[in-house]
């Protein structure tokens, strides 16, 4: 079993306490209660330098069972408890990994970065696959991240890693490789108009034959252009789609 220290390496250490100004926490805070209004996804703070979760959501998707207050107060204490035990060692090694990675960034381009990986959550005893998005909130002049925000969804893989770091409006990320240790550089998939107007309208919920009705195609084209959204995007259904074009922004 892994212990919550060992999450705190010397990459994410915060090394210039002095500069935390923890009077602007309550606005940090406001501003994650306002987006998590707007979403179903879960969303809370961490804080490197106290080594605790500042904010936790009330949006049900992460908490497994548990209350905002009860997930807050556990901490990193909640990975130990509620992901499965063969999967804490993919955490710890994809936070070292990470952090390395961030490392190598210029200071002065660490806000546009996030990682993104899956792992399952255990909510009594189901196991649920889900997307974590974590992105610096706030850093240190060294740039080191002292708040992070995270972002939890439903995932639409069907089993844990896919361990990926992006920058915002570039559609190249890196990918990493547990087995070889390694950033592999990739390009984002891209949907054609057509496939993003098949998307958008399934999104609306018109079936094939109303979207077909719409964009002025036949059925069986609407049906090649799902089946191409689905192989670009690695998806099984229309549902697994709409909600990986949403967590990959191609929409």
């Amino acid at each position: 079993m892994k212990v919550p220290d060992e999450f705190f390496i010397p990459d994410n250490e915060v090394r210039l306490p002095n500069e935390l100004d923890y009077g602007r926490v309550a606005e940090y805070v406001r501003l994650a209660e306002a987006f998590s209004r707007t979403t179903y996804q879960s969303v809370y703070i961490i804080d490197y330098f106290r080594q605790d979760f500042l904010y936790v959501s009330p949006n049900q998707m992460f908490l497994c069972g548990l209350s905002s207050e009860q997930m807050k107060k556990l901490g990193y204490r909640f990975y130990l408890d509620y992901v499965p035990d063969d999967e804490q060692s993919l955490l710890v090694s994809l936070n070292s990994a990470g952090f390395a990675f961030y490392g190598n960034i210029p200071v002065g381009e660490r806000k546009e970065w996030y990682i993104s990986y899956d792992f399952h959550v255990l909510n009594d005893g189901r196991k649920i696959l889900v997307n974590h998005k974590l992105t610096p909130l706030a850093l240190t002049s060294d740039g080191r991240i002292w708040l992070a925000l995270c972002v939890v969804s439903a995932a639409t893989h069907s089993d844990a890693g896919h361990i990926e770091m992006h920058r915002v409006g570039s559609s190249e990320f890196f990918e990493y490789d547990i087995k070889s240790r390694r950033w592999d550089q990739r390009q984002m998939p891209t949907l054609s108009e057509g496939e993003r107007a098949v998307l958008i309208l399934s999104i609306q919920g018109y079936t094939m034959s109303e979207i077909a009705d719409k964009i002025c195609l036949s059925p069986d084209t609407i049906k090649k252009y799902r089946q191409r959204i689905f192989e670009k995007l690695d998806v099984r259904n229309i549902s697994e789609a709409i909600v990986a074009a949403a967590n990959n922004k191609l929409l």
